[in-house]
């Protein structure tokens, strides 16, 4: 079943078709090898707007791809730029990059302009974007002279900064003649126009040396402006200075000292605008003066702030957002606080949009003949318009070519032949600025050709997906169809995603995944395969975890961290400290499996994690060191916060309200943060919901509310111990309603019947209602009609059912909520369909294509879309076995059923029986049920290969001889030919001899071998063939008898209950005297060895006798498992290493126990007796080993 890839990846079940990859006639980024003839391709061109440093020479870059290689050419200011001409330009070899040397001569102004580059071949032209050279700037402060600032102590103050104009704009701020660079806070601050803001001034803010820099980055100059002078000083001062330097003297300001509620120093007036591009980053910037110094916040109206692309410079002074959208437009209010007032000012933004990209186009490969296209979808504020070029030209003006037909943005082509190569330039702009995309259609006939590297390795952790690549080129574009295994059985055991680019996922790698893969592209020109490899490895875990630990300073503190890995690859475990380095500290010891900290201190507490690496995966496991002193008389009790109270609401406005409260005691650990909970008590009383957590420093929050709330507050605190109890809760505040600010979610239209829609929604909730009177206004028309909307307001459901509606009919849907004081702004339209019939006709030329014994192909024509008459879900086959062909005989069977989802027109039948009648018939399956059946068609799958015998088995064995028996196949999938049966014998050590190979009749089902071997065991295999080949084999075992009266007289005594009883007793009699002569051993017994070994009294043994003379006990001291482990050589001998021939004489080979093998030349033996418990590895007949119950039992019978 081949299987064309959807803009998603798809996921099939492997076990019901074989993976086959169809992929589409165009993938985005297509790369066509370099030894193909393709037409050109930039790959490399300067910036836009680029600026030079004009102390270097200039290069301009172009560079391009393509066969044959392209040519280059460039455009200055839209005419011809003859680089021949110019002795100071050149272009790189093979490059279409210019350099311009202006280092020796030559002035860079005469080089600024507007730059293009053509990359041309024989398939066509690309083109760069239109670079704008233009050499950087860094231009000297104009000549001024600064007048001193005199200004009365608490004034508020602006040092104007004014840098020149350069190209690009400095990085501007503020030092002293030291180049240090001056405080700020809140008080003291550069705005973004670089001026040094004072919202007042204190005494020692006085200094002859505020200082502007501006750094140009580009040419790495930096220049200065002339310091500025400032005095601060009392009122008794301020009038002596005015009466002795009226004349020379610059006063700033007449304002009095005393406390005074903000102003705002800039932006100006109540309201101001902002325009700012999509993409940018949007600053906002207020800064007001007043005593006491103000504090600023920031909220938007009718909307928050989006919390990951918000961020406070400048101490909350300045507001920025990254990445603006269109969403951000809006009002955005700035409020100037401090004890004697507040003031605010509005900035209504606007985000407009330089063009950008939904779509841009993608090269095309296509072979000749194909069909194809070419789309270029962009978007921008205002609408971009799209142009297109063709090899540069505009398309308005290019020659006709019949294969191509232009729509808008889109390009279509048909029956392309190879003339129909070229580079087509698609244009997208507005007045912010343009896109300008290169895309070649490429007419070529290849056969395909995999670029994945052969035989790649892949290594994955088990229960991780695994992608393995088969990245392929060819035109027509290939199917692709992978097979596991080295036998190239088709992937059928497991469920597998597909990738566009052929990539075969498998989601949850397993050990049984491990093997190697083959991935096969084939077109009509070709086919070619590749295979790799797959390892799946274990996971490496942490199976003991570092755990939370509370030490006294001082003490001794160990984290353990135990780590499991597959044990082909290497961990490397590291500890961090707050997820850094550990300290260079001593102090700090790490081992395997163990961080130690001694002698610790109140720095060392923190968060420690375990990090277990390897090169393919990576766990951690952290645990927290708390710290605290030592436990004093009596002991201070480390706890939870005890709960905030004295809760307060202020400033309580339609849309927010500050809440205050009093921390309760942190029970000697530092309170970390609030938690700030809030209560519905007019929808949902008694439900606690999170609002807000500040720092645990902070005991004031701004909170936002919704409109129609009747809210209570409540606090919590939390340490590093835990969490507090909740407060009381706070006073009740009922907020203002207001009309609904969002509609009803999840709008969908669906039939019931085939003369109705239902149109259903998610309603809102009591606290999203924002007012009394909730209700909805539904809307609705047919999508293709030019009927107006039709609508009725309904009460707080959510569902509305329009009758009379005909069969499965697209409508145009909306839902709006609307309240007692208003309407939700204008919802969404959303498309649903009136319900769905039965389809009215079946497939139509439906035919049978069976691929093996085991599997067919079905192929059908589709149903019209009208005839379906609602949404289709996909054709279902009803398949059943009707007659068996080898009997001729008509036997019915229940039905199987095989669905295939969507518009597929052909399907695979998977799990057929082999030399079997099939019957089939197709329907189109939609929402409401199946349609009619298509006439039967009938079917014969060919002969397969037979299942194993039923069974075997060997009867009447003799001395020579021995008859087999067995029943035929229970499924013989075709008409047998034959039995094949190989034997071999096998001897004691259970090697196999020589492979006997038989061919029996195939109506025989008893078979005697004669001439066989006596007394021998053989092995069997036996297998049927049919025509489609062997099928699987059945094995057994027999033996030979030695002679039939051995055999009568074996099994007669082998069956007698006095024999049996006879043998147990026997051999319980030698494990008793084996385990007496094991205990005598090891207790030193005086064997003649032991007499002679005291009569020579080696000097070495005398420490171990006791006071009789004799041996002492010995003790083992090792674990258990090593109790009944003989006693080794070598760690009782003679100090002179030697043994006396007639020492060794008189042994234990008299008792019948030794062999002259088990005495070496340095008297071994005697070393015997020692407990030393090094092992040494046996040789020859050296042990003493006792005889076996085994071998005693053998002999006697």
């Amino acid at each position: 079943m081949q299987l064309k890839i959807m803009p998603k990846k798809k996921r099939l079940s492997a076990g019901r078709v074989p993976l086959i990859l169809f992929l589409c006639q165009m993938i985005s980024a297509l790369e066509v090898p370099l030894d193909l003839v393709q037409p050109p391709t930039i790959t490399q061109q300067s910036p836009k707007d680029y600026i030079i440093d004009p102390r270097e020479n200039i290069v301009i870059q172009c560079e391009a791809k393509g066969k044959p290689p392209p040519s280059f050419s460039w455009t200055r200011n839209g005419t011809h730029f003859d680089i021949d001409k110019d002795l100071l330009v050149t272009m790189k070899p093979d490059s279409g990059t210019l350099i311009i040397n202006i280092m020796s001569e030559g002035k860079v102004e005469i080089y600024e302009g507007v730059y293009q580059c053509t990359a041309r071949n024989e398939r066509g032209a690309a083109i760069s974007n239109n670079i704008v050279v233009r050499p950087s700037r860094s231009p000297l402060w104009t000549k001024e002279k600064l007048e001193p600032i005199i200004l009365q102590n608490g004034q508020p103050l602006v040092l104007p900064c004014r840098p020149p104009v350069g190209l690009p704009s400095p990085i501007i701020f503020w030092m002293d003649n030291s180049f240090q660079r001056l405080p700020q806070s809140e008080r003291v601050s550069q705005g973004l126009n670089g001026d040094l803001y004072f919202s007042n001034v204190l005494p020692e803010d006085t200094r002859e040396d505020y200082i502007c820099y501006a750094r140009f980055n580009h040419t790495q100059t930096i220049q200065q402006k002339q310091p500025i002078s400032v005095k601060v000083i009392s009122v008794d001062e301020l009038n002596d200075t005015i009466a002795a330097n009226l004349s020379d003297t610059e006063f700033y300001g007449a304002k009095s000292s005393r406390e005074r509620p903000p102003t705002f120093l800039t932006p100006e007036g109540n309201a101001s605008n902002k325009e700012e591009l999509r993409g940018n980053v949007l600053s906002l910037e207020c800064i007001a003066e007043g005593l006491p110094t103000p504090v600023i916040y920031w909220i938007k109206e009718d909307g928050t702030l989006p919390i990951n692309r918000t961020f406070y410079r400048n101490f909350q002074k300045t507001l920025q957002i990254i990445q603006v959208s269109e969403a951000d437009s809006g009002n955005y209010q700035c409020i100037a606080k401090n004890a004697l007032g507040a003031i605010h000012h509005t900035i209504s933004v606007t985000v407009k949009a330089a063009p950008y990209w939904i779509m841009a186009p993608q090269n095309l490969v296509l072979s000749p003949g194909e069909d194809g296209t070419l789309i270029c979808r962009a978007n921008g504020i205002p609408k971009p318009r799209i142009s297109w070029l063709l090899n540069g030209v505009p398309i308005e003006i290019a020659p006709d070519d019949p294969s191509r037909k232009i729509d808008g943005d889109t390009i279509i082509f048909s029956n392309v032949q190879e003339r129909s190569s070229a580079v087509y330039q698609c244009n997208a702009s507005n007045e912010y600025g343009y896109l300008l995309a290169n895309a070649f259609v490429n007419v070529l006939a290849e056969p395909p050709r995999i670029l994945t590297s052969v035989n790649t390795l892949y290594q994955i952790i088990a229960n991780r997906p695994a992608l393995l690549d088969c990245a392929v080129f060819g035109s027509p574009l290939p199917t692709i169809e992978w097979f596991k295994g080295a036998k190239g059985s088709a992937l059928r055991e497991d469920i597998y995603v597909l990738h566009e680019n052929g990539t075969l996922e498998i989601p949850v790698a397993q050990k049984d995944s491990t093997g190697s893969y083959t991935c096969v592209a084939r077109n009509k020109l070709g086919m070619a395969k590749n295979e790799v490899h797959l390892e799946i490895k274990d996971p490496t875990r942490i199976i003991k975890q570092p755990e939370y630990a509370i030490v006294q300073r001082g003490s001794t503190v160990s984290f353990e961290c135990r780590v499991k890995h597959d044990h082909t690859l290497i961990p490397t475990v590291t500890w961090l400290k707050d997820n850094g380095e550990l300290p260079n500290d001593g102090r700090f010891t790490v081992d395997k499996d163990h961080l130690v900290i001694v002698d610790v201190s109140d720095d060392d507490g923190g968060t420690y994690t375990c990090v277990a690496n390897t090169t393919l995966d990576s766990v951690s496991a952290s645990a927290v060191l708390s710290v605290v002193a030592p436990t004093p008389t009596p002991a201070p009790i480390y706890d939870v916060p005890n709960p905030p109270f004295d809760l307060e609401l202020t400033n309580q406005l339609d849309k927010s309200v500050q809440l205050s409260w009093t921390p309760g005691d942190d029970n000697n650990s530092p309170i970390t943060k609030f938690i700030i909970e809030y209560e519905d008590a007019m929808h949902e009383a008694g439900l606690w919901h999170h609002q807000t957590e500040v720092p645990g420093t902070q005991t004031t929050a701004q909170l936002k509310l919704s409109p129609y709330v009747n809210y209570s507050f409540r606090v919590m605190a939390e340490n590093n111990l835990g969490r507090s109890l909740p407060s009381e809760a706070s006073e009740q505040y009922l907020t203002k309603a207001a009309e609904p600010d969002k509609n009803p979610a999840t709008v969908e239209g669906l039939g019931s019947e085939p003369d109705n829609l239902v149109i259903t929604w998610k309603p809102l909730n009591g606290f999203e209602s924002n007012g009394p009177g909730l209700q909805y206004k539904v809307s609705w028309r047919q999508r293709d009609g030019d009927d107006e909307w039709t609508s009725v307001v309904v009460a707080n459901v959510s569902k509305y059912i329009v009758s009379g509606t005909p069969t499965f009919v697209p409508y145009l849907i909306k839902v709006q909520a609307l309240n007692d004081m208003g309407f939700a702004p204008e919802p969404p339209v959303v498309m649903g369909h009136s319900g769905e019939d039965l389809p009215m006709v079946a497939p139509g030329n439906v035919h049978v294509n069976v691929v093996n014994s085991t599997l067919a192909e079905v192929h059908w024509d589709p149903v019209p879309l009208k005839s379906i008459r609602g949404h289709l879900q996909g054709y279902r086959i009803y398949y059943w076995k009707a007659q068996n062909s080898s009997k001729r005989n008509r036997r019915h069977i229940e039905k199987k059923i095989l669905t295939f989802q969507g518009s597929k027109t052909h399907g695979m039948l998977p799990g057929l029986e082999p030399f079997s009648h099939y019957t089939l018939n197709v329907r189109v399956v939609n929402g409401k049920g199946e349609g009619p059946a298509s006439p039967d068609r009938v079917f014969n799958t060919p002969e397969g290969v037979p299942s194993a015998p039923s069974s075997l088995k060997i009867v009447n064995p003799t001395l020579d001889s021995l008859t087999l028996e067995w029943d035929p196949p229970s499924h013989p999938n075709g008409i047998l030919t034959e039995y094949t049966l190989k034997y071999q014998p096998i001897n004691s050590t259970h090697e196999l001899g020589p492979l006997v190979d038989l061919k029996i009749p195939a109506n025989k089902t008893r078979w005697t071998l004669k001439n066989l071997n006596f007394s021998t065991r053989y092995k069997f295999y036996l297998y049927a063939q049919t025509s489609a080949g062997s099928g699987s084999q059945i094995t057994e075992e027999a033996v030979t008898t030695v002679n039939e009266a051995m055999a009568s007289r074996q099994v007669d005594i082998a069956t007698q209950g006095w024999f049996i009883g006879l043998m147990c007793a026997v051999a319980l009699l030698i494990l008793i005297l084996l385990i007496v002569c094991f205990i005598r051993r090891n207790k030193g017994g005086k064997y003649p060895v032991k007499e002679k070994e005291d009569a020579h009294a080696d000097p070495e043994i005398q420490p171990m006798k006791e006071d009789d003379g004799t041996f002492g006990e010995y003790r083992f001291l090792e674990s258990d498992a090593e109790d009944h482990k003989p006693l080794k050589k070598g760690s009782r001998t003679p100090s002179d290493r030697t043994v006396k021939k007639e020492d060794s004489d008189d042994s234990l080979v008299d008792y019948g126990e030794g062999v002259n093998g088990q005495f070496n030349e340095d008297g071994s033996f005697i070393g015997q007796y020692s407990g030393k418990k090094e092992k040494e590895p046996a040789e020859g007949n050296e042990s003493s080993e006792a005889p076996s119950p085994v071998n005693a039992m053998n002999s006697f019978v």
